[in-house]
């Protein structure tokens, strides 16, 4: 990236997009980009924002694009019909896609953290983040979600932080196989699971990544990745996990409705660790994060102090409120995985469970469907509730013939209550109409930020109706 450059976003509202644009404004470049939720009228906040940090926001029909010498930052899925890369093609401009950009800025720093895996990702990014930052590195943080701890008042979508310590700590995502683009000193690897690619070519992609690494972090709880990384024989790899065989790891867990305890051990040290964000898989998450704190060099006393005190993430878990005795928790769970640890969660505890769940696309259903549909059967009680809607779908080419009731109608096929409601308004009158004091009601779902409003509307027709 250079300081004489000018960068055009076509997306730049996207969960991968917006925190890219900040990082690269704050390195000096100039930018500008498009998004059609601006076009249909949706997330205005977010754009206001992006106007208020100097970045110019444009209409996603060319009209930002008026010189060969920017360069067009499109996802490679970007149909070559999307005006700004008609217009784009009609300047002459260069493009990259974001893991390019991306990966170049993250491979020119001095030390740097990729986090990898199917699930978990943007959580313990945002642990590793917290962590350094508490220690004082100062590093520059590359996220999909917002983390918690760093939101003000002038930075209320804080996916990103830009620091000057020389540590660039990133989730990388294999969904596109851009994974295999960074070269980081410490590679994190969560987990391996069923989501975008086959499993065998996550195993390619993942061992790669391991190997690529000058230092590798990985679970030791998770089958795939110990099948995958154990034989590598990789020099000062950190395990972590409940295991006793693993190098960084949890005893003594107390699950909490909303935080977590347990007792560290690692380096031959013990240390009582409690969490603000609740369930098990944060405490994996957790330890993750420690570990590559540890392939840092930072402290464990230190590691820990900075992990106690993460506050989270934006819809990972997130409690919206309590009316009328029901609780409304808006959460990122789309795969297999994130929507099994997130109902796992809530079914630790008693109370019945409205689940809502909005497919992040058509495409998923194909592929991971009967496994969602499987986790939900598994999960959820015979009392509790499983409503969903439509997939998003914003526009483009798309096949639709496998849609959201083929896994209400695997789910009710189990003896379990689902219902399909195409129209997510009606889901949500439905949603009140059956909510009882005591319930927990979820809101789940991905590559939608308005399922955050959604969750508050909820919210306040159930204050309204308790009234």
């Amino acid at each position: 990236m250079s300081k004489n450059k000018s960068y055009f976003f076509c997306g730049i509202g996207g969960s991968g997009m917006l925190p890219l644009a900040n990082i690269v404004r704050d390195g000096g470049a100039q930018v500008a980009g498009s998004d059609r939720a601006l076009d249909q009228g949706r997330l205005a906040p977010k754009f206001e924002w992006l106007k208020s940090l100097g970045i110019d926001i444009f209409p996603q029909d060319g009209s930002g694009l008026k010189s060969a010498d920017q360069i067009l930052v499109a996802s490679a899925a970007v149909e070559d019909s999307v005006p700004d890369v008609a217009k784009a093609k009609e300047l002459g401009c260069a493009r990259m896609t974001r893991a390019e950009l991306l990966a170049e800025l993250f491979n020119a720093a001095t030390r740097s953290v990729a986090v990898g895996g199917t699930s978990g990702k943007s959580t313990v990014t945002g642990m590793i983040g917290w962590i350094l930052t508490d220690a004082g590195l100062d590093p520059t943080i590359m996220n999909g979600g917002v983390m918690k701890n760093f939101v003000s008042d002038g930075t209320p979508f804080a996916s990103a932080r830009v620091g000057h310590g020389g540590v660039f700590v990133s989730e990388v995502d294999e969904s596109d196989g851009s994974i295999a683009l960074f070269r980081p000193e410490v590679a994190v690897l969560n987990n391996i699971s069923l989501d975008h690619k086959s499993l065998d070519e996550l195993r390619q992609l993942f061992g790669d990544f391991a190997r690529t690494a000058k230092r590798a972090v990985w679970n030791a709880d998770d089958i795939e990745s110990v099948a995958l990384l154990a034989p590598m024989g990789l020099g000062d790899a950190i395990s972590f996990g409940f295991t006793d065989r693993a190098d960084v790891r949890a005893v003594d867990v107390v699950e909490l409705p909303l935080a977590s305890r347990f007792t560290l051990k690692a380096n031959g040290q013990s240390w009582p660790v409690t969490l603000q964000v609740p369930g098990r898989h944060n405490i994996s998450n957790a330890l993750a994060a420690i570990a590559a704190a540890l392939a840092l060099d930072v402290p464990l006393a230190q590691a820990v102090h900075g992990v106690e005190r993460f506050a989270g993430l934006a819809r990972r878990f997130d409690i919206v409120g309590i009316a009328g005795g029901i609780t409304v928790i808006d959460d990122f769970g789309h795969n297999p995985d994130k929507t099994a640890a997130t109902l796992a969660t809530l079914k630790a505890f008693p109370g019945r469970v409205i689940a809502f769940f909005q497919p992040h696309g058509y495409g998923p259903i194909r592929v991971m469907g009967s496994e969602l549909a499987a986790v939900f059967a598994k999960h959820l009680n015979r009392d509790d509730h499983l409503i969903l809607c439509d997939p998003v779908y914003f526009g483009g080419t798309v096949d639709k013939t496998l849609g959201s009731q083929s896994i209400t109608d695997a789910v009710v096929a189990a003896g379990k209550q689902a219902e399909y409601i195409p129209s997510r308004e009606d889901c949500g009158n439905r949603i009140v109409e059956i909510a009882q004091p005591g319930d927990r009601i979820v809101i789940m779902g991905a590559r939608d930020d308005t399922l955050s409003a959604f969750a508050a509307d909820i919210l306040a027709k159930l204050v309204k109706s308790s009234v």
